[in-house]
């Protein structure tokens, strides 16, 4: 249950990656509260995954999925550039997260 309540955080910190930008440095107070909002389940949630998982796997696993989704969606809704080395790194991100799973 521990890492499911872990992937949900990851994907829980994905959309606040992506409530960031609208809020125009924290200035429109609606997208702000969005964005705080989503940072805070996400944090949560993190912290109900670490009553079972090691503190270092859970925060590198919460870290390793929001980081593959930012990427992902940027590349997806914004246009960020695709690279080879992008993707190796999403590659490497991605290996990270399963090695972590498989060893905790």
């Amino acid at each position: 249950m521990s890492w499911a309540v872990l992937v949900l955080a990851g994907l829980v910190e994905i959309a606040w990656s992506q409530s960031i930008k609208p809020t125009e440095n924290f200035t429109r107070p609606i997208p702000t509260l969005i964005s705080l909002a989503l940072m805070s389940v996400a944090v949560w949630l993190l912290s109900r995954a670490m009553n079972t998982l090691p503190v270092g796997t859970a925060y590198a696993v919460f870290t390793g999925i929001g980081a593959v989704g930012a990427i992902t969606l940027g590349i997806v809704l914004n246009d960020d550039p695709v690279t080879i080395g992008r993707l190796t790194a999403l590659a490497l991100i991605v290996a990270g997260i399963v090695l972590a799973r498989m060893t905790a």
